[in-house]
């Protein structure tokens, strides 16, 4: 296989003008580049994406930390890196680590070791602090507020429309007000926000026995519908609308009267049944995201939510 040294050698000129023609630099004579790229076909010569990388120090190439993809959470957000990252001349590199710490560790050795630019953290299982450190090596991104943490991050004000949301509810005289979170309290920031906004509007924590946990799809919202029946909920307070008609199927399929309901992520099928949502915009928060790790912005970004009443 040819090498840039090859064509240097045939061309007669040296290995930094032939850099300068492959990386279509300007400065060079059009006759001087012709004779070159004449070489260059004759030799069949492909340049080494992995040589020019680490010559210019950079991989153009974003790693995306990704734990499952069967939420609008995730897809919006993936959605929204890829669009700013082919805006910007970047490539993507999806991480899948189903929430494994040491999946996560390895995809922060990798920016260590120069394999991305930056890496972009959708959701983790890691703290916080265990990231601060690779901050070293290139930009860390996380998806949700990093509080007194040092990362640089783009996240969606989720505190006030879940206040707006809640008291919505409350206002309607709903007691017994089923909540879906998508994982523990101990581990998600986002299940935190639900809780402390809960809290902040009924004046006290959630009832276990109204809770569900780990609710992703429309089949979680189908098992979760189940729960609710039987624990006589009067509405339910779904992490997402594919998951709230999911809820609805149960009770319909069952001949139930349906519960109150509301869902996330203002999905096809909230609007198509009517109901109330939370659209947190993460397609935005997701450029913005990207953005952070190219350091084409170098401040953390807020994205408003909106309470869509239906």
């Amino acid at each position: 296989m040819a090498t840039i040294r090859d064509v240097a050698r045939k061309s007669g000129y040296s290995v930094a003008t032939v850099s300068r023609v492959l990386n279509h630099k300007p400065y060079v004579k059009p006759a001087v580049k012709a004779a070159i790229e004449a070489v260059i076909k004759e030799l069949d010569y492909v340049p080494n994406d992995v040589a020019r990388d680490l010559s210019r120090g950079s991989t153009r190439t974003i790693g995306v930390v990704l734990p499952r993809f069967s939420h609008p959470y995730f897809t919006d957000l993936t959605v929204g890196i890829m669009d700013a990252a082919f805006a910007n001349g970047y490539n993507v590199v999806l991480l899948p680590s189903h929430y494994d710490a040491q999946v996560e560790q390895d995809a922060l050795e990798q920016l260590r070791r120069k394999a991305y630019d930056g890496l972009i953290f959708t959701s983790h299982q890691l703290s916080l602090a265990a990231m601060v450190p690779y901050l070293a090596f290139g930009p860390v991104v996380v998806c949700q507020d990093p509080g007194q943490v040092a990362l640089p991050a783009a996240y969606t004000d989720r505190g006030r429309s879940y206040d707006d949301a809640l008291h919505w509810i409350r206002r309607r005289g709903f007691h017994r007000v089923g909540v879906m979170l998508p994982r523990g309290t101990a581990v998600s920031a986002t299940a935190q926000a639900i809780v402390a906004a809960y809290t902040r509007v009924f004046g006290a924590a959630p009832d276990p026995a109204l809770c569900w946990v780990d609710s992703m799809t429309y089949a979680d919202g189908v098992a979760a519908g189940a729960f609710f029946a039987q624990a006589k909920a009067d509405f339910v307070f779904a992490n997402g609308d594919d998951i709230a008609a999911g809820v609805r199927q149960h009770y319909l399929d069952h001949n139930l009267p349906v519960p109150g309901l509301m869902g996330q992520e203002n999905q096809l099928s909230g609007q198509l049944l009517g109901l109330p949502s939370i659209d947190h915009h993460f397609k935005r928060v997701g450029r913005a995201a990207l953005e952070l790790a190219i350091g084409k912005r170098d401040q953390s970004v807020v994205v408003p939510a909106d309470f869509i009443v239906r």
